[in-house]
Formats: C-alpha cells, sequence, structure tokens
C-alpha cells in the first residue's frame, strides 16, 4: 500500500456541475493508468468560482471518500486545477542586463528576469499566478527557445503572464485544506485539459482548445509548441440548460435531460412532427415539446458561446500567417459531447474541428467513462502530478549524489535525512532550478499559511 502511494498521483477537478478526484499511475508502457474517479455534485461553485466554502468541502470530501474506496488508496494530497471568470491573460516583454557578459548564460539568469516579471504592478485584489516564458533574445538576436549556455549581455524574453483574484484562489486553498488535503501542485484547467487532449503536432502546427465546462469555457491557443493566449469566458453548459428550463416551462432536472438525451445545436435536423412528451408535475398534465423547438433554444445559445470564443481566437490574431493555426479548434468538456456542435463550430469559425478524447495518454484498458470528454481536465491534473512527482524525485536523487561525491559516508546518511524532509517541505529551496510553476505553487502554499 505505501509503495503505490509513492507512485501515484490525485487530481481535483473542482467544477461547476460536477467535483472529481482521479487517482492514477504510469503503467510499465508509461501510459497512464486510472486506479479509481469519485464524483460528486459541486453544490459550492458558481461559473467556476467558489461561492459556498461549507458545500464545496463536503462535495470535495465525498469525491475523495469514492476514489479512496474504488481505488483501494489513501489519499492525502492532490494536484488542483484553477478556472473562473476571474481569469485573464496578458503579454508582456521584459529585459534584464548581465554585470559579466563574457560569462554564460545559466538558469540563475532566467530566474531572475522571471522574478522580474512578478514583481508587476497588477490591478487591486489580482495576482499573478503563471509566468510562461514563449522566445527569448540575446543581445537583439531573436527567436531562441534555450538561452541557455549562450554568451550575452541583455536577455529579454516575451512572457504569456496569466493572472486570477486572490480571494477567490485562497478560497480553493481553504476548500482543499479544510477537506483533510495537502495542495501538492496547481494548475491552470485549460493546460491541465490541454496535456490530456492534445498531441505535441497539434501544438506546434497550431491549435485552439475550447473547454466547455457546465459554469464556464475555457480556451488556450498553441502555436510553435508554446502556450500563446489563455482565457475564461463565463458561459458553459449551464446557461443551455437554463435556457431550455425558461423556454419549455419545465424544471432543471428535464432540462438537462432532454438536453442530453435529444439535444442538438443545429436546429434543420429535426422534423416538425418530433415531439417528445414530458411528464407533468404532481397530477398536472404531461407537456410536449417539439424537438425543432429545443434544437433552436440550444442553437441560439451555443452560437453566442462559440462567437465569444472565436472572438478571443481573433483576438489572438489567427489569420496573420505567423499565427496560422493549421491544426484548427479542438473541442473537449462535458459540452463537447452536444450533438451536431462540431459541424457548427467549423460553420461558424471556418477552422477544422475535433472532439478531444484524453484516451490518447491512457492506457490501452481504460474504462470507457474514464476517456469521456468530460474527464479531460482530471486526466490532465493527474498527468500534472505525476510529473510534478518524478521532479520532486529527480532533485531527491541529484542531491543524494552530490553529497556522496563530496563528503564521507557519515554526512551521506545526515544529508540523506535533509533531503527526505525537503520533499516533505517543498519551501526550502532545490537544485536543479523548479520550473515557474513549482515557484509558484510554494509561493502559494505560504501564502495560504499566513492566511490562515
Amino acid at each position: 500500500m505505501e509503495r503505490a502511494t509513492n507512485e501515484i498521483a490525485v487530481g481535483l477537478d473542482i467544477g461547476t456541475t460536477k467535483i472529481v478526484a482521479m487517482v492514477g499511475k504510469y503503467n510499465e508502457y508509461g501510459k497512464m493508468e486510472v486506479l479509481g474517479v469519485g464524483k460528486s455534485k459541486s453544490l459550492g461553485v458558481h461559473r467556476g468560482v467558489v461561492n459556498n466554502i461549507t458545500q464545496t468541502i463536503q462535495s470535495i470530501q465525498q469525491a475523495i471518500q469514492e476514489a479512496e474506496s474504488v481505488s483501494g488508496m489513501k489519499i492525502n494530497d492532490v494536484t488542483v486545477g484553477i478556472a473562473g471568470q476571474h481569469i485573464r491573460s496578458l503579454q508582456h516583454s521584459d529585459y534584464i542586463t548581465r554585470p559579466n557578459a563574457d560569462a554564460v548564460i545559466d538558469e540563475d539568469d532566467i530566474d531572475k528576469l522571471c522574478n522580474q516579471v512578478h514583481k508587476l504592478v497588477m490591478l487591486p485584489g489580482e495576482e499573478i499566478l503563471h509566468v510562461l516564458p514563449q522566445e527569448y533574445k540575446v543581445d537583439g538576436q531573436a527567436e531562441i527557445k534555450e538561452p541557455v549556455g549562450m554568451y550575452g549581455g541583455r536577455l529579454e524574453a516575451n512572457f504569456h503572464v496569466v493572472v486570477g483574484q486572490v480571494t477567490s484562489i485562497r478560497n480553493i486553498g481553504r476548500c482543499v485544506k479544510s477537506s483533510g488535503l495537502e495542495l501538492s501542485d496547481v494548475t491552470l484547467e485549460p493546460l491541465a485539459s490541454a496535456n490530456a487532449v492534445l498531441s505535441q503536432e497539434e501544438k506546434e502546427a497550431g491549435v485552439a482548445l475550447i473547454d466547455i465546462g457546465g459554469g464556464t469555457t475555457d480556451l488556450a491557443i498553441f502555436k510553435d509548441g508554446i502556450i500563446r493566449h489563455t482565457a475564461v469566458i463565463p458561459f458553459g453548459g449551464n446557461v443551455i440548460t437554463e435556457d431550455i428550463k425558461e423556454g419549455c416551462s419545465i424544471i432543471e432536472k428535464q432540462a438537462e435531460l432532454l438536453k442530453i438525451k435529444f439535444g442538438s445545436a443545429w436546429p434543420g435536423e429535426n422534423k416538425d412532427n418530433e415531439i417528445v412528451s414530458i411528464p407533468g408535475l404532481r397530477g398536472r398534465e404531461p407537456k410536449e415539446i417539439t424537438l425543432k423547438n429545443l434544437s433552436k433554444i440550444i442553437h441560439a445559445r451555443v452560437v453566442e458561446i462559440v462567437e465569444q470564443v472565436f472572438l478571443e481566437i481573433k483576438n489572438y490574431g489567427h489569420e496573420s500567417p505567423k499565427k496560422k493555426l493549421i491544426a484548427g479548434i479542438v473541442l473537449t468538456g462535458g459540452g463537447s459531447q452536444l450533438k451536431h456542435l462540431k459541424q457548427l463550430v467549423e460553420y461558424i469559425t471556418g477552422m477544422d474541428t475535433r472532439i478531444g478524447y484524453p484516451n490518447e495518454h491512457l492506457a490501452g484498458n481504460s474504462d470507457s467513462e474514464t476517456t469521456s470528454p468530460m474527464y479531460a481536465t482530471a486526466v490532465g491534473l493527474v498527468m500534472d502530478g505525476l510529473v510534478h512527482m518524478q521532479k520532486q524525485k529527480k532533485i531527491v536523487k541529484k542531491e543524494v549524489v552530490t553529497n556522496t561525491e563530496t563528503v564521507g559516508q557519515q554526512h551521506v546518511e545526515a544529508n540523506e535525512n535533509e533531503v527526505v524532509n525537503e520533499e516533505e517541505n517543498p519551501r526550502v529551496d532545490l537544485k536543479p532550478r523548479k520550473n515557474i510553476l513549482e515557484k509558484w505553487t510554494e509561493k502559494f502554499k505560504e501564502f495560504l499559511d499566513n492566511a490562515e
């Protein structure tokens, strides 16, 4: 049991309609094997933002308990996804002048440059979540992807900066901690979904990932293998259900069922005489709804969501030759399962579209449920958790090797103990350089501890 716990990672997707806890590990072929999934109805989240702490904690605990009983594992720490309408991104360029141009550029120079971006002044109540370097320039030489090892006096970079609201982030941290869990890592949800459903070729060619959830629609644009644009639109599948409820004068449960079973994003599909009968409330007459009318309601709202996303893609500037998205659009999330949505998106945007399933990275014997687009974010979070864990292991091994080379056997034992403590307390500065996300996670943990 203990050995397995060291090798597993847990992704916690705190969504607007559902909370998913997924336990996974790598199998011998390097594919991800899902050991258990726990799911609960999300009651305290609205449009990706926590608005009821107590209910969210209960939902998280319920999902975790279910995942524990299915997988037979004890869950202690989780990788959590952050989304919500408060997320925005911006492009920023910055530079540092190095004191000695005759020394090669090393990791510390890149750290210094990234830390400089972290000091950018944001709007009140906002905090920088991710600082993602895109391309570097050394002494005016552009389009450098990895400047380490080069000579140069002036190091410049373009950054993709993701910003979110401090209170919203702190509330998620509060919920996770109050559920008796540790935060091992924090990831932006569009990035997690992208890891699960996009191939490296698509990221290189240029692709827009649209993750349609219950409360929000997340967008992530990649080109040349680099994240170029992220956005969160505060509409998702729930507003479609709401429209059906109002338009057909039925209760929410029935509206959701209608959408899943008979809904279509293309109104021309249904004949006028196709009718579905819905039982009336407590002795009332049943209601008859034409499927043509139903798909008209759905179509109107879906067009609005797709047009908002397309506006974000236009803002990125996809029409210029250098920014062209050759791989088009990939749709994922629960909302992507709506009938004929792919055709509608192609019609509105004029871009090639496919539905993204997270099965490319999953082991062949995976349950058909976990390969559904609905679980793309959860799969991506588990993958991030596993990568993070492997990095930590490598760091520990490197520390031990260094200690063995420099000191006698007695000191080695002492240092190994110290290293174990460092893994337990990730705030200790570990070498080699952690990526920006890990550093931010540590700052975020400190921030939460201080908030208490």
